[in-house]
């Protein structure tokens, strides 16, 4: 099931580096499959993907949200 978030991209360095996507509620997501337009930390977004529950990561920072599309905001 897709769903929609709001937030800001931030990049995490832990290991190799994650991209997170912390949600206007503050909920931090996991971000897999990003496209390179959206590394950009600091940059408001609308994410639609699934969250993956059978996937694990080293960071463990959130749920993994898997991009499926996104939109940037244009605050």
């Amino acid at each position: 099931m897709s769903i929609t978030v709001k937030g800001v991209i931030e990049r995490k360095g832990l290991g190799p580096g994650t991209w997170a996507l912390v949600s206007d509620g503050g909920e931090t997501y996991e971000l897999k499959e990003v496209p390179s337009e959206l590394k950009k930390a600091g940059q408001k977004v609308s994410v639609k993907g699934e969250v993956r529950k059978d996937v694990m990561s080293f960071a463990m920072i959130g749920p993994i949200l898997e991009v499926q599309s996104f939109e940037v905001d244009g605050d």
